[in-house]
């Protein structure tokens, strides 16, 4: 898997859908010098772990806004599955009231430049093409900051749900360090002691 921590996110253009309406161009070089962003892949539209997840992104919409970061999904589905599923209630399996970009990557570049897509294309000596698995996303999320670079990514298997509460860590710890120059221990969370980077400071902290 490739390690996108410390460089420039993958640009792309590609159709998604907010609410009820479909966006032609969407892109994350909007959000570039404004926002943070954090892009997280998901396998399927109309599943059972994935709208778990997407709920959950949706709840807890706030805590990233007041961070100020951009959330945005994605999947190699199209903009209508996506439309669809927006449409339909939770109690039937959908994701009405999700209220953040959905990015179609029904051409699935977008999961293979950031690494993320399960399967495998092979072409043969005669340029036959033939799939080995599923070409769908596993369950990648990438930090990216202001200047989008990449600070943070995780990839999770496909039964593997993921933590929000450790997104908002993460995204804590980043900005702390931004603002303070301090570097923040395994378990940080915000409020709590962080070190700065010498030794001084590291002896300061581990004496505590």
């Amino acid at each position: 898997m490739a390690v996108l921590v410390g460089k420039q996110a993958p640009s792309f253009s590609a159709k998604a859908v907010k609410g009820e309406t479909i966006i032609e161009n969407f892109n994350l070089e909007q959000f570039k010098g404004e926002k943070y962003v954090v892009l997280f892949f998901y396998p399927k539209d109309f599943t059972f772990v994935c709208p778990t997840e997407l709920h959950r992104f949706q709840e807890e919409l706030s805590e990233f806004e007041s961070r100020n970061v951009q959330v945005v999904g994605c999947s190699t589905d199209s903009e209508f599955s996506h439309w669809a599923w927006l449409q339909t209630p939770k109690n039937k399996g959908g994701i009405q009231g999700v209220n953040y970009p959905l990015v179609a990557d029904i051409n699935k570049t977008i999961a293979e430049d950031y690494d993320v897509l399960a399967g495998d294309l092979i072409v043969d000596e005669n340029g036959d093409a033939t799939v080995e698995g599923e070409l769908v996303s596993y369950r990648g999320l990438f930090l990216i900051d202001k200047d989008g670079k990449v600070r943070h990514q995780v990839v999770n298997d496909m039964p593997l749900g993921r933590s929000i509460r450790e997104c908002l860590r993460v995204i804590d710890a980043l900005q702390h360090f931004e603002e303070h120059g301090e570097v923040c221990p395994m378990d940080w969370e915000k409020g709590a002691d962080a070190m700065t980077a010498d030794h001084q400071g590291v002896s300061s902290y581990l004496s505590k």
